[in-house]
């Protein structure tokens, strides 16, 4: 398990020593994902026990359950009576090209129209595919993209490392980090809550922002979540709104950028996934942030990195993982005709985790000096730390879930009753625990 978690901790700057381990087996992957699951989260824990030392005077202890870990990779919540909807819309996926492989992502009605305008066809899967392997995948990735769109061509790592996007990202640090001056702050913790009275203003969407803010809202953070009007998340709402209250402001209308002002001049860390570039021209760019708040820990990710000609660039996991050679290997590894991604949202999940011990890590200092902390974290640098860990022998599979893995208690959400799988971290006596269950998005007022 070393591995991973000590390239996190030195990232961090955290000893990896507290940690105490329980569980075996693996995600069926040649990637080490359950290890990458394992150790993300166990940063977050770091993070904490390293808080609670510097302001309650001991190091607590870490526990995280690597099998725990896996499924909250996956899915942390299990319906009673009722089904999330479909993942994916019926025109996402993989296609073979003239000369490879293609994936586009349509999730999104805009993205959708992008890459069907592109093709020139109607939302019909069979008459998708067909337009897809008139084209090369270089030129039609190029072409989804400049329309707007999200797709992404199957390369393989070397490919990948020789692209200039992969030469740029490769070469950040997996936390790029500036610190300001900032005032003081008082701690309203305790050992049991961590993070309580801390306000955390969450402008993110799938997937990985939302589970660090949810990890944050776990151990007593009070977490905000903004969406513009319109937008809405039918299959993750339940998942990841866990412990948040949800509003919605449209940030290109200056009342409610008035509003997001105030509430970012009171916020103690502001999460978000916005591309390099959407705050800036929404008027909210850094340097204004941080004349609205000096001390603010500010924490962003992208999907390509914070250099090199993508940076701009739209993108998800399953595009990542297409664009940096890992569903590449995954089809090697399987014998397989076509690309193989991982068993889980990995590189969504172990960002967003990543994200969170980040956000600690910067409150911990915010605590001793005042000072404030710009980091910035991407998918596709998430995705050479899992790449560069080597690909697997066989491991055990994990046990399969039993009604003991669950929470007992039954959280009434807006879709239905449904259960918790436990949580994989505790650090001395705080556990992972929600002071709210999941809501809709826009379900509250924009106000701390």
């Amino acid at each position: 398990m070393q591995p991973l978690l000590d390239t996190i901790a030195q990232s961090l700057s955290l000893d990896p020593a507290a940690v105490r381990w329980q569980g075996v087996g693996a995600l069926p992957s040649t990637f080490a994902v359950s290890e990458l699951a394992t150790a993300s989260i166990a940063a977050c824990g770091l993070a904490l026990a390293k808080l609670l030392e510097s302001q309650a005077g001991a190091c607590p202890a870490v526990r995280i359950d690597r099998r725990l870990a896996s499924f909250w990779f996956n899915t942390s919540l299990r319906p009673h009576g009722w089904q999330l909807p479909p993942l994916w819309d019926a025109i996402a996926g993989d296609y073979p090209t003239g000369d490879g492989w293609i994936r586009l992502h349509t999730n999104a009605p805009h993205h959708r129209a992008a890459a069907l305008q592109v093709l020139g066809t109607h939302a019909e899967r069979a008459s998708v595919a067909r337009e897809v392997a008139r084209w090369q995948g270089d030129a039609l990735e190029a072409a989804v993209v400049a329309a707007g769109g999200c797709a992404a061509r199957m390369r393989s790592w070397p490919q990948w490392c020789a692209h200039p996007q992969g030469q740029a990202v490769n070469r950040q640090p997996l936390i790029l980090r500036q610190a300001f001056a900032g005032p003081a702050q008082a701690w309203q913790g305790n050992p049991a809550r961590p993070l309580a009275g801390v306000k955390v203003l969450d402008l993110t969407r799938i997937i990985a922002g939302p589970v660090a803010t949810r990890l944050l809202a776990a151990f007593g953070a009070e977490v905000l979540r903004l969406d513009p009007p319109g937008w809405d998340e039918p299959s993750l709402a339940a998942e990841v709104t866990l412990g948040k209250r949800c509003a919605r402001l449209d940030l290109r209308v200056q009342a409610d950028r008035q509003v997001f002002e105030r509430l970012l001049s009171e916020a103690d860390i502001l999460v978000h996934g916005y591309r390099a570039d959407a705050l800036e021209r929404l008027g909210v760019g850094a340097e204004r942030r941080r004349q609205l708040n000096p001390g603010l820990i500010d924490v962003g990710l992208n999907a390509y990195g914070w250099g090199g000609p993508w940076q701009d660039r739209r993108g998800f996991d399953s595009l990542v993982q297409m664009s940096t050679g890992i569903a590449h290997e995954g089809m090697r590894w399987q014998q397989a005709d076509r690309p193989v991604p991982l068993p889980v949202q990995a590189l969504d999940h172990a960002t967003g985790y990543l994200m969170a011990a980040e956000a600690i890590r910067a409150l911990t200092e915010r605590l001793r000096s005042g000072q404030g902390c710009q980091a910035r974290l991407s998918l596709a640098r998430t995705a050479a730390l899992l790449v560069e860990r080597g690909t697997l022998e066989e491991d055990l599979p994990l046990a399969a879930q039993t009604s003991a893995d669950l929470e007992p208690h039954i959280e009434h959400t807006p879709w239905g009753a449904a259960q918790r799988i436990k949580g994989p971290l505790q650090v001395g006596t705080a556990v992972m625990a929600w002071a709210r269950g999941s809501c809709e998005l826009g379900s509250a007022t924009a106000q701390w």
